[in-house]
């Protein structure tokens, strides 16, 4: 959303409330922030680029030829003080006793078209030159390149350019990151009303937004009739007529507030619905009342009813969208497009202006289907105030007679069958303090919620009932009004308790305690976290029929929700890779979707991405590739950090699916992205993948007890075993063997070496065997090691089939 600064001051307290000067943009941008509307730029706004500033304006008083050039002439200028300037001019209209505009050196010149530049001291053709004469186009007055800028004869020498051309003030476009719930800050006087009141929570007055000029409308003649057959899906519609005006240009004023939110101006009724939408946060739309065939009716039309839109393009309608028609047919998209045939032209004289509320789900459905992204269809489908309704008919009303002449020539109507019921919240101050864990006073409560809106229907001793405002959609549980005194008291000024309200402490809050220690631990073995967006295209899953597709989808590659994590994490991959960033370790926690007999299915994952070099080349090691068992170490990492127990691992030596299984349940499965999946991506190198089920993962975890025992006193003992088998066995075989054997000085055991060679025999392979020894009590003897080591052999020879190699 985008404010203009200089709008907003309109509605903010000045001199007569106490404030000297206007608050600063830098200032406004730290209080916007500070109460949730993030400032994402302040972007200077003028209706001449760089605003004439440094040009002056000067008096040619001599003009001669060039010697070493014909189109060229040298001029001296007059600028109002001190020796006139030599200046070196190409125009060709150039001559002596001529009024211009002059860049003096040290000026910057902004051109219509390219870059600016800075006026420097030069010699040109071996004639010094000390500034430019300007044409218009070379300052952004005008397009004109034929020559240079002739003022009158009366312009006053030495006066600046921005004074002569006398160019409004510049303004400031203030960028706003709005988030969706915060529709009652969708306009100038929705920023206002929170500017408001942090200033008289902060400053310790009662500030309010001073408000615009409406009038009630005094016309007792009879409006265009309006009926509502969709009562649903426009619970309030509100009209009048304005008879005898005049349409033409906007008086500058209006043109230069729309030209700073980037709304471009049209003829002046148009202006002053936008306007006004801006203002209120209210979308307006008028009709050429002349145009209109009998009455307004509200409705809606058979499927496949052709509109023609003001763009001039046919639509096939749905049933369900919303139409405003009259006695021949629809005549505009209620809340979304207006029509060709009852638009607004320079010929229109009598209007009938349209204001209402429309549903927001309704609004957003026919946008999104037609592909019409309006302003109004942005502001109803957030969800506008429908006591806004009238209010803002009466000022667009009050501003169309000023500024385009006519008379209100109707009463108002107002079709509004069930008003909106009051929403009303409960909630206690004590309550406020302990979810925001700040000691806020009950007064301080109270006056934030009046200064917003509230109206407090009951206070016994700080348990209040309250009645919220129409403009806070969002609005509707206690929790929501700790986030109202939040905002206004100042989100900067959040501060971590030091004594935490244990009652607020859920069951989640070990499962977060959790993935913030995996996400440390992942991070200190170089893999970095990325978060990634859980609707996906629907192309990457054919044949899918668990997919949880989406009604209304925000494009055609944004369509369903992840069944895996896979693929949006190819996504980054193919987007780093393409830029030569191809060795990633990534890790995302996040969700994947199902459905199934009409239920839908949310689970948790933490998911890993493996790519490229895990370790760069340097002079003494050669570069390492990404490979299953790299990731199978870093699961195994996770595994030992979370003293899980009873991990079972299951692998293929060929690089296919590992998983790591408790219990009969998967925790774990990684394996190598095939081809087919990759050419989806464009990927040429491999991608290992592993998903962990964070459900199942955090219940294993929880079964962990930790031990603590002493550090030894006695020194371990390692030996190495070579065991000589069948290709058909794994290493998981060799380990359960190993565990089974329950051998309580066995410390520890891996695998080290993997060598085959026809010299072992047909169909065999050789595993290298570490195990380390280690006795609480006492030192073990060469003797105690050797019947250790006896055992481990036996059992490999019995139930492996194994050879020792000496």
């Amino acid at each position: 959303m985008t404010i203009s600064y200089r709008w907003l001051l309109d509605y903010l307290p000045g001199p007569e409330a106490g404030f000297a000067e206007p608050i600063s943009p830098a200032e406004l941008s730290k209080i916007l922030t500070s109460i949730g509307l993030e400032v994402e730029a302040l972007e200077t706004v003028e209706t001449v680029k760089g605003g004439l500033e440094g040009l002056i304006i000067g008096e040619v008083l001599s003009c001669t030829r060039h010697p070493n050039a014909d189109k060229l002439s040298v001029t001296t200028v007059a600028h109002g003080g001190g020796e006139p300037w030599q200046i070196v001019c190409g125009a060709p209209n150039v001559a002596a006793g001529q009024k211009v505009v002059v860049a003096p050196v040290g000026a910057t010149v902004h051109p219509l078209e390219g870059e600016p530049f800075l006026i420097k001291k030069a010699k040109i053709r071996g004639e010094e030159s000390a500034g430019m004469i300007c044409a218009e186009d070379e300052i952004g007055l005008g397009k004109s390149h034929a020559g240079i800028m002739v003022l009158p004869a009366d312009a006053p020498v030495g006066m600046s350019a921005r004074a002569y051309f006398k160019l409004p003030e510049a303004d400031i476009a203030v960028h706003i990151g709005l988030t969706p719930n915060r529709s009652d800050a969708n306009s100038h006087i929705g920023v206002a009303r929170d500017v408001c009141a942090y200033l008289s929570h902060h400053k310790g007055g009662t500030y309010r937004p001073v408000m615009p000029k409406v009038e009630a409308v005094k016309s007792t003649g009879t409006p265009t009739s309006v009926a509502v057959e969709a009562a649903e899906a426009c619970p309030r519609y509100t009209g009048l007529n304005i008879s005898g005006i005049k349409v033409g240009p906007s008086p500058e004023w209006l043109q230069l507030k729309l030209q700073t939110i980037g709304v471009r101006s049209i003829n002046n009724v148009v202006d002053i619905t936008n306007y006004v939408l801006h203002e209120y946060g209210q979308p307006l739309h008028a009709f050429d009342a002349d145009k209109l065939k009998g009455g307004i009716v509200v409705k809606h039309l058979p499927e496949g009813t052709v509109f023609t839109g003001l763009d001039d393009k046919e639509r096939k309608l749905r049933a369900e969208d919303l139409m405003i028609c009259d006695a021949d047919g629809p005549v505009a998209i209620g809340g979304v497009f207006g029509g060709n045939h009852s638009g607004i032209t320079e010929a229109t004289t009598n209007v009938f202006l349209e204001s209402a509320y429309f549903d927001p789900m309704s609004v957003r459905r026919t946008s999104m289907h037609h592909g019409l992204r309006t302003d109004a269809a942005t502001h109803f489908e957030k969800g506008v105030d429908i006591n806004n309704v009238l209010p803002a008919l009466q000022r667009a009303a009050v501003m169309i007679t000023e500024i385009a002449g006519g008379d209100v020539s109707s009463s108002i109507v107002d079709v509004y069958p069930q008003p909106l019921e009051d929403k009303m919240v409960r909630v206690s101050c004590d309550y406020v303090r302990g979810l925001a864990g700040k000691e806020y006073s009950n007064e301080s409560v109270t006056n934030i919620l009046l200064a917003l809106g509230f109206e407090i229907r009951e206070d016994n001793g700080g348990a209040l009932l309250l009645k919220v405002p129409t403009n806070k959609a969002d609005v509707s549980q206690p929790a929501d009004i700790v986030e109202e005194v939040l905002r206004i008291d100042g989100l900067d000024n959040v501060v971590i308790p030091s004594r935490l309200n244990i009652s607020l402490i859920g069951k989640k809050q070990d499962d977060r305690g959790m993935r913030e220690r995996m996400a440390e631990l992942l991070c200190g073995m170089g893999v970095q976290e990325i978060v990634t967006n859980s609707i996906v295209n629907s192309k990457y899953y054919p044949g899918n029929e668990s997919l949880v597709k989406m009604i209304n989808s925000l494009s055609s590659e944004l369509d369903t929700m992840r069944p895996s994590m896979l693929e949006s994490g190819l996504e980054v991959v193919q987007y780093n890779v393409n830029r030569k960033n191809q060795n990633l370790a990534l890790f995302e926690f996040g969700n994947v979707y199902a459905s199934a007999d009409g239920k839908y299915v949310q689970e948790p994952c933490l998911a890993i991405w493996l790519t490229g070099e895990t370790r760069p080349a340097q002079w003494q090691q050669k570069a390492q590739a990404a490979d299953i068992y790299y990731i199978k170490g870093l699961i195994e990492n996770l595994v030992g950090y979370c003293t899980i127990p009873g991990v079972a691992v299951a692998y293929t030596e060929q690089g296919g699916e590992i998983q790591w299984k408790r219990k009969g349940n998967v925790l774990c499965r990684a394996w190598r992205v095939g081809k087919e999946r990759l050419n989806l991506f464009d990927i040429k190198q491999e991608v290992f993948y592993a998903e962990i089920d964070w459900h199942a993962w955090v219940e294993a975890a929880a079964a962990a007890k930790m031990r603590y025992t002493e550090i030894p006193k006695f020194p371990s003992v390692q030996r190495d075993l070579a065991l000589v088998l069948d290709k058909a066995v794994t290493y998981e075989q060799v380990r359960e063997v190993t565990a089974k054997l329950n051998i309580g000085e066995l410390q520890s055991f891996g695998l080290f070496d993997v060598f085959e060679s026809e010299k072992l025999g047909a169909g065999k392979k050789s595993y290298a065997m570490n195990y380390t020894f280690l006795l609480k009590d006492r030192t073990l003897t060469d003797g105690d090691t050797e019947q250790l080591m006896k055992k481990l052999t036996e059992a490999y020879k019995k139930q492996l089939n194994a050879q020792i190699r000496e």
